[in-house]
């Protein structure tokens, strides 16, 4: 049993950084009150995370290449700890979020590094295992995490939520520098420059111009879209905030252009987006985690505040999408492999964006958690469908040496669909209710209550009205609550659809699942052993089964070609 120990040790990063996905959720109304957060704080609360996952994940690969794999994960877990210590102690609603990022980074040198210990610490038939174990654990981590979070938040405050991942990240890091061999850092591929390789015994180089250009981009457009619904679309300070969006990407395609000519590693090589099917790809993974993920928070405020269910309560009403999407995908995820990828992912999407339907058509003013059954679970059915493809799908479209930036790629861009969804779909949410709240006239400002529901108080809006308007107030509050997440729903639904639109006309099998395959079997016997020991990271990552909502199982960028490179020598 002494082999297993490596898998322990990463399997326990992942729970942590897969429960603090979903974890969160449930607790917002409990942080809100407690921290007097408004809703934007609360989106900052988890887009924060998100975004420093995105922005991190591909640099995080290139540092964990130069650095050592094994360092990069227990400096990934400290990090992580040292922050959930922070998120939990936080006095307010700004040193919540910033150790939410702290968080986010710690996250990204977990997430990128973990694929790489597995592939390191096993072979043959034993490989294969493990990629299931922890592809499980994954599954298991975003199923339990509202629950978990209900029980923790109910039974003794929201911040024991962030402090339950301190022993568990210890043990993480204890088993890790007593199981785990150290590696070396990898040398990288030779080829010639114009190819986009490294030259033979070169470091992997960490772009961090682009890393960084990438990250002002995405938090400036984040931001925006989120200042733009308070205060205004023509405002200044949003002007300004889409102007730096606007030259931070700018920059990011210079930066990138400049890094592929010179013969170093972009963080991603915008060449890729020329492809038609791996574009549509990347965009239905930002439609797929926008679409089926992006209402949650909302969701959450509606059953605390406005039902006055329990956190626990709240918690189990959200377990239906985990609960089938990790089903489906375990149950289907090798099954899926031999269709061609747009069929699983567009259908997926399809499925996605038919449960946002029913979650629409469910949602009155009247409506209970019960409305909301039918539609988690046939949401849960698409992301089961889609999400064990979407890596194996983007790397069949590649050329070999680029597969691990196209795996990081998706990623980065499921990332990147949860943040901005979140802003977006904030901003519909304030708008419609706002327009709710006015029309009886019973709300002096309409603005002001809007906000006040987005932010979990909808109760302190009922108590601040007269005893003999209470009555009314209640029910305009179920009603404007409702309308918002109507049109939240329908825009989540626009979403979905318009990914498995793209992804069902542009993707093109072309190598398709076969390509990956056959890669695998090359490898294979490459080593003279057998299938499994050569397995392609794409084959490797279709086998794991995974719900997670803005965190997929992912391949490590460039670390699992240079595991097994070393190998091969």
């Amino acid at each position: 049993m002494r082999k297993w120990w490596p898998l322990t040790a990463v399997c326990l990063g992942a729970f942590i950084l897969l429960v603090d996905v979903t974890i969160v959720n449930v607790a917002l109304p409990s942080m809100a009150a407690d921290l007097g957060a408004s809703f934007t704080s609360l989106q900052w609360v988890i887009d924060g995370y998100a975004l420093a996952l995105a922005a991190l994940l591909l640099a995080a690969g290139s540092l964990a290449d130069r650095f050592g794999h094994r360092r990069s994960y227990v400096y990934g877990l400290g990090v992580f700890g040292l922050a959930s210590l922070v998120c939990g102690l936080a006095p307010n609603a700004e040193v919540l979020i910033a150790g939410r990022v702290v968080q986010g980074v710690g996250g990204a040198a977990m997430f990128a590094t973990a694929p790489a210990l597995l592939l390191a610490s096993y072979q043959g038939r034993d490989r294969g295992t493990a990629f299931g174990v922890w592809g499980a654990a994954n599954g298991a981590a975003a199923a339990a995490g509202p629950l978990l979070g209900g029980l923790l938040t109910e039974h003794f405050s929201w911040p024991t939520i962030f402090w339950v991942n301190l022993p568990i990240a210890a043990a993480a890091i204890a088993t890790t520098l007593r199981v785990v061999r150290t590696d070396r850092p990898a040398d990288q591929p030779t080829g010639s420059p114009s190819h986009g390789a490294r030259l033979s015994g070169a470091r992997a180089r960490v772009d961090v111009p682009g890393a960084a250009a990438f990250t002002i981009a995405a938090a400036t457009l984040t931001y925006g879209l989120i200042r733009g619904g308070e205060v205004g679309w023509a405002s200044a300070e949003t002007l300004a905030a889409f102007a730096v969006t606007a030259s931070a990407l700018l920059a990011f395609v210079v930066i990138e252009h400049r890094t592929a000519r010179r013969g170093s590693a972009p963080m991603l090589d915008l060449a890729l987006l020329r492809r038609p099917s791996f574009a549509a790809l990347m965009s239905g993974a930002l439609l797929l985690q926008g679409g089926a993920f992006g209402c949650l928070v909302l969701v959450s405020l509606w059953l605390q505040s406005v039902l006055g269910l329990s956190p626990v309560e709240a918690g189990l009403a959200l377990t239906p999408l985990a609960g089938a999407s990790f089903l489906v995908a375990a149950a289907a995820g090798r099954h899926l492999q031999r269709l061609a990828p747009r069929l699983p992912i567009g259908v997926g999407l399809l499925s996605v964006a038919a449960g946002m339907l029913l979650l629409r058509a469910g949602m009155t003013a009247d409506a209970g958690q019960t409305a909301l059954i039918a539609g988690l679970v046939v949401t849960g059915i698409g992301v089961g469908l889609a999400t064990p493809v979407l890596v194996s799908a983007a790397t069949s479209t590649v050329p070999p040496r680029q597969a691990g930036m196209a795996g990081g790629a998706v990623n980065t861009f499921r990332q990147l669909g949860m943040t901005l969804a979140i802003a977006v779909f904030g901003t519909i949410f304030t708008s419609r209710t706002a327009a709710a709240l006015a029309g009886p006239g019973t709300v002096p400002d309409p603005g002001q209550g809007a906000s006040a529901l987005a932010a979990g108080q909808a109760r302190g809006l009922v108590d601040a009205a007269p005893a003999a308007d209470r009555s009314a107030v209640r029910q305009l509050v179920r009603a404007a609550f409702a309308a918002g997440l109507d049109r939240v729903f329908l825009a989540s639904a626009l979403a979905a659809a318009l990914g498995g639109l793209i992804v069902v006309v542009f993707v093109q099998p072309s190598r398709g699942t076969a390509g990956v395959a056959a890669t695998g079997r090359a490898t294979a016997r490459g080593q003279g052993g057998s299938k499994a020991v050569g397995q392609g990271a794409g084959e490797i990552e279709a086998q794991v089964p995974v719900s997670a909502p803005p965190v997929s199982a992912p391949v490590t960028a460039r670390s699992t070609a240079a595991v097994d490179g070393r190998r091969r020598a």
